[in-house]
């Protein structure tokens, strides 16, 4: 009985060890490839990384942006051709798909292009995202002859990603163009410093945004008024109810317990705590028209009716 446990347990041994390998396999077979030469645009044969404490000296100034999204680490590939500009691809590995995604929406603004799960292209810039990936592939300077190798290129980037990943599930708990969403409004934020740079609310962390709370940022259009709607999604009920306080204490103190306000400037700014979400509105023309933003992003939020 012992000599048949003992044979039980190696075999198992050796079937996880077995499972590790293939894993361990699996990430090293999704390296991403890419073509040697689009039209002409040669790689140069290099291919420098960076990991998170090297980013800084790549990019100093918006290393903060990837760091935010759990960055792990970027490729930089060039592709030089006589006469012309440079084509740069780089290739950044976030912690999660949803990262990948939030990076590619914080900056979002030109039309999509096909590549990737969301895409964009313009002014010589592509950028998308897949998987846990987001790539960016431009050329600095430049007519229209590097348009077709950028997106020759980033398709051929995008094709070797071989697997795509869920976006972040908040993003689809808000209202959408029936209410005048604008789609290329929707931010996914991780940190109150990138949602001031987007809609600024205060110097301090005033909502308690840290790598563990979920944030989404979308702009809607009605009558040619703007709207902003912020939704939040915290670990737990507490630490909802502590961003609460802290946000009617430091935003609406003139508020006497009511969860709305009107501004100066004749807007409403209207917050309501649902279980672990806050959802507010900001500069809403009336009262009805954030009331019925706040009713329609709570019918969507689990157990919303």
């Amino acid at each position: 009985m012992k000599m048949w446990t003992l044979f039980v347990i190696v075999i198992c041994l050796f079937t996880l060890v077995e499972k590790l390998k293939g894993e361990e396999m699996g990430r090293k077979n999704q390296e991403i490839s890419l073509p040697s030469e689009v039209e002409g645009w040669r790689w140069d044969g290099k291919e420098t990384k960076y990991n998170s404490r090297m980013l800084f000296d790549y990019m100093d100034g918006t290393a903060e942006l990837y760091l935010a999204y759990g960055f792990q680490n970027l490729t930089v590939r060039q592709f030089n051709k006589s006469n012309q500009p440079p084509i740069i691809i780089e290739l950044y590995e976030m912690a999660s798909s949803e990262d990948a995604y939030g990076v590619f929406s914080f900056e979002r603004q030109d039309e999509a292009i096909g590549i990737g799960q969301g895409s964009e292209f313009g002014g010589g810039l592509l950028r998308f995202w897949k998987g846990n990936y987001f790539v960016s592939i431009y050329a600095d300077g430049g007519g229209t002859e590097v348009e077709s190798p950028i997106l020759k290129t980033g398709k051929a980037a995008a094709d070797s990603i071989p697997t795509m990943g869920p976006e972040p599930k908040l993003v689809g708990f808000i209202p959408g163009k029936d209410l005048g969403l604008v789609d290329k409004s929707v931010r996914y934020l991780k940190s109150h410093v990138l949602l001031n740079q987007r809609f600024f609310i205060a110097h301090q962390n005033i909502l308690n945004l840290n790598r563990k709370t979920e944030a989404v940022l979308g702009q809607y259009i009605r009558d040619k008024q703007k709207t902003q709607l912020l939704l939040i999604r915290y670990l737990n009920l507490k630490e909802s109810g502590d961003a609460y306080q802290s946000f009617m204490n430091a935003y609406l103190p003139d508020a006497r317990g009511k969860d709305r306000s009107k501004t100066e400037d004749g807007k409403w700014t209207f917050v309501r705590q649902r279980n672990e979400f806050i959802l507010i509105v900001f500069g809403a023309p009336t009262a009805d028209d954030a009331e019925a933003l706040l009713k329609a992003t709570g019918e969507k939020l689990p157990g919303g009716h």
